[in-house]
């Protein structure tokens, strides 16, 4: 079953034409037309228009559109949940925290974004009390987001929250596997009065994609796989268009020694199967101490064994969303098995379902030399690998191409915490589910190494909607620099003395 399939057009001239079906049961949802490039262009051409007045307004009045945004979306909460779960067969669960995580983006960006963007001020140390430094926050303009299809409505509205709070307008490209609950913003954008062409939504695949990198816009937005991510950096390198790549994870989780059993296993298995494992930050391996394997591994197979999976009603894990990534899943699991790991729990396709639907997987005696320990897998995959101890733990978890988030479970959180700083990631939690680090709108959310680049959320990342300036303002002194025309040996020796005072005593690192 084929989730996204081109229709055949007997106009050659016109736009190619998507069928979409459902991954819960094969029933067709819609249809969508790919926009062509030329549309793409013209889009952008608005979006700078609208752009240029919205630059204009106040905090104050961009956050009040913003909010006026947040109250349509939760008048309409129960129709966005429906379409979200239609076209990815997710528990309505995990479709409201989709929008929850939206909604508070509504809320926290229209209230702190002004404190988070106005100007800074200090004086430069080599110029006091002479000079100033204004470090001033512009927006970039158009900004291009391009969305996965594993939270198709959050990826889209949470940064265009974001960019559209520093002033610039938005073109989202979402993904042709779950095109509707991009679609479903533009719509909710147009109730809430919010001026035209601000936010345009421009479906189809990886053509219009393509042709958004090269439409000329300010920035773009990439959160996907890290296959498409290398293309889109390097199309992007070319073109200098600034860009922040959200890729992909292998999130490790350290169970140690003192943990509580409980709440680690709950928390594993939480990071490992929500959203049906189809999530940058999901928990893809575990390395657990030997002191208390046994009991973890009994108490997580109770856990996972509780979990109940089918159609979106009343249930905890849906089905997989694409077809080829559950080819994927398959993939690495069949090889896994090969290569001598055992299966203590799921391990294939969920008999009876129409659906993409694939059993929770927990798999023992794996190594590093598996392709399910160190490739993404993005599917409810949990493999477990047993350690002598808390460094050769932090070994393996840091001997991946990934650096995305972790977490560790420890009794006492302070170690916990000195464990997470030595993890090569660019998030971590400590007794909780390490993808929690991007609904945390305080913080910024980014990877190291293979995960990407750039951040998005908090402070970090509202600011990289915007191109900084920095301005240096003489306030007094002198007619003249020393260090201006004409040099003569009196400003020269004035120099060198200035040189060999300030930078060798004690006021010259105080001052710095």
């Amino acid at each position: 079953m084929a989730i996204v399939e081109p229709l055949a057009t007997s106009n050659t001239q016109g736009p190619q034409e998507l069928l979409l079906r459902s991954p819960a049961n094969g029933e067709e949802i819609g249809r969508i037309s790919v926009t062509p490039p030329e549309e793409v262009i013209a889009a952008v051409a608005r979006a700078r228009d609208a752009q240029a007045k919205w630059a204009r307004l106040s905090f104050a009045e961009r956050g009040a559109k913003l909010e006026t945004l947040r109250r349509v979306l939760i008048d309409h909460l129960d129709d966005v949940s429906a379409i979200i779960t239609r076209e990815t067969g997710k528990p309505e669960m995990e479709a409201v925290a989709e929008i929850v995580a939206s909604l508070d983006a509504l809320l926290y960006y229209p209230k702190h974004g002004e404190r988070l963007l106005r100007d800074e001020t200090c004086s430069p140390h080599l110029f006091i009390p002479f000079k100033k430094l204004v470090k001033t926050y512009h927006p970039r303009g158009v900004v291009g987001i391009i969305t996965p299809w594993n939270f198709p409505f959050s990826m889209g509205l949470n940064p265009g929250a974001q960019a559209l709070m520093a002033g610039n307008a938005v073109i989202l490209k979402p993904s042709e596997v779950t095109p509707f609950s991009g679609l479903m913003i533009a719509d909710l954008v147009r109730e809430a009065g919010l001026p035209d062409y601000l936010y345009q939504v421009l479906p189809g695949d990886g053509t219009t994609g393509e042709a958004l990198i090269r439409s000329g816009v300010d920035k773009i937005h990439f959160t996907g796989s890290v296959r498409t991510g290398r293309k889109v950096g390097a199309l992007c390198g070319e073109l200098l268009v600034p860009c922040t790549l959200e890729l992909g994870g292998k999130d490790a989780a350290i169970v140690c020694a003192d943990a509580d059993l409980e709440r680690a296993v709950a928390g594993v298995v939480n990071g490992a199967f929500f959203n049906t494992g189809q999530a940058c930050a999901s928990t893809e391996r575990v390395y657990v101490l030997e002191d208390i394997a046994d009991d973890f591994e009994r108490a997580l197979l109770r856990e996972v064994g509780a979990l109940r999976q089918g159609p979106p009603a009343d249930t905890d894990i849906g089905c997989m969303i694409w077809d080829r990534q559950l080819a994927i899943v398959e993939s690495q699991v069949q090889e896994a098995v090969r290569d001598g790991a055992r299966v203590l729990a799921g391990g294939a396709r969920r008999e009876g379902e129409e659906g993409l639907y694939y059993q929770p997987t927990v798999l023992a005696d794996v190594d590093h030399d598996m392709r399910i320990m160190r490739d993404e897998t993005f599917g409810p995959v949990l493999p477990i690998m047993r350690v002598k101890d808390e460094a050769e733990a932090i070994r393996l978890a840091n001997d991946s191409d990934y650096g995305l988030s972790a977490s560790i479970w420890c009794g006492d959180h302070r170690r916990g915490l000195e464990i997470a700083k030595q993890l090569h990631t660019g998030c971590a939690a400590v007794n909780d589910f390490g993808g929690l680090a991007y609904g945390a709108a305080e913080g910024s959310f980014g990877g190291r190494k293979a995960s990407g680049i750039g951040y998005v959320n908090g402070e970090l990342g509202l600011r990289s909607f915007c191109q900084v300036q920095h301005i240096v303002v003489h306030r007094f002194g002198a007619k003249r620099e020393r260090a201006w025309y004409p040099y003569t040996q009196k400003n020269l020796d004035g120099i060198k003395g200035f040189a060999r005072f300030f930078f060798k005593s004690f006021l010259g690192r105080w001052m710095a």
